[in-house]
């Protein structure tokens, strides 16, 4: 992906800015990518219950509960999933749905209720 091939990059370069030998450059990778995210998380005084692109190109989340600087870019397998079904005002869908999304981007629900709940997330173009 992209976000793993800017990770890369930013490795490559600590390792030549710094002169890290190749297991602690292991140790860091290792550190970043294995870290879970932190969901949900706050920052800048508002919580995200997902990934977030905010002053990033790509998605992000937080490794702290409050953001500290602690980050990691997100990955396909990272947190939240959609759960499907899901029931949405009077309809229950088994997909993603681009419904009352003024964006025409799909979403779907984080729980199995999203009149309740109220917790969603955009779905990739692939959903």
């Amino acid at each position: 992906s992209e976000a793993m091939r800017h990770l890369v990059v930013w490795v490559l370069l600590a390792v030549c800015l710094c002169g890290l030998d190749a297991g602690e450059v292991e140790r860091l990778v290792r550190e970043i990518i294995m870290h879970e995210c932190a969901i949900p998380f706050v920052y800048g005084d508002v919580v995200y219950h997902s990934c977030t692109t905010v002053r990033s190109d790509f998605d992000w989340c937080s490794l702290d509960h409050v953001f500290r600087g602690r980050w990691r870019y997100c990955t396909a397998t990272d947190p939240p999933k959609c759960t499907f079904p899901f029931t949405f005002k009077q309809r229950t869908f088994e997909q993603c749905t681009k419904e009352d999304y003024v964006l025409n981007r799909s979403w779907c629900s984080l729980t199995s209720n999203y009149n309740t709940d109220r917790k969603w997330k955009q779905c990739s173009p692939l959903q």
